[in-house]
């Protein structure tokens, strides 16, 4: 069939057998009929402790380690990091330009963490945060918001993300960080009933929601 011109690639027709192509986008038509299409793909995962967030590592394992080998061919890879130990909504695509709207300091598309640390934060904490939280190396943060409930237990959101931000800006208020857990991006929630390490596709609805831009 494709010696004989009946297969065509994003709109070209192909006449070696052996040529390659990216089958995570590319539209496959035989006869004129498209066969596939794969597009763009959007999983959301609970990120579990233990694993670093990269395509791939040399001593370390990874959250790509965790996908199916059904995902394998969409040649996904995570939006933003999270730390090692740090656990929660983590997206995954295969679309840059998405994943840029994620991760930009420019876009302000919020994360939320819920963080357990050493002391009980206060007033005083909400307020710093609110204006900028300054860390130990003189850097200073977008404001932020804090919510607290009298216990070791607050919830933090952010507007970009540097660095290890959120346990820096809680240990520069003396409140450092022991479990921390994102909840969040955008409008998008964590789906609870994900077991940690397990994926799931996010409807249109629900990427959309990841890059509503919520105020603090």
């Amino acid at each position: 069939m494709i010696r004989q011109g009946r297969i065509q690639v994003d709109g070209r027709t192909v006449t070696a057998p052996e040529e390659k192509i990216d089958e995570t986008c590319a539209v496959i038509s035989v006869d004129g009929g498209t066969i596939s299409n794969f597009g763009a793909s959007y999983y959301m995962m609970d990120k579990p402790g233990g694993v670093v967030t990269a395509t791939e590592d040399r001593t370390e394992k990874t959250v790509m380690d965790l996908l199916p080998s059904n995902l394998w061919r969409l040649r996904l890879f995570p939006v933003g990091r999270l730390d090692k130990d740090t656990t929660g909504l983590l997206l995954l695509t295969n679309d840059g330009d998405f994943a840029h709207q994620i991760i930009s300091p420019k876009s302000h598309v919020q994360k939320s963490y819920v963080a357990k640390v050493d002391g009980i934060p206060d007033e005083a904490d909400v307020r710093a945060f609110r204006d900028g939280v300054v860390l130990k190396d003189g850097t200073v943060c977008l404001p932020a918001g804090l919510e607290i409930d009298g216990t070791d237990t607050c919830r933090v959101i952010l507007q970009e993300g540097k660095y290890h931000q959120v346990k820096r800006m809680l240990a520069a208020r003396g409140k450092p960080v022991l479990q921390l857990r994102r909840v969040s991006i955008g409008g998008l929630q964590l789906d609870e009933t994900l077991s940690p390490g397990s994926i799931r596709a996010l409807s249109e609805e629900e990427r959309q929601l990841a890059l509503v831009k919520l105020p603090l």
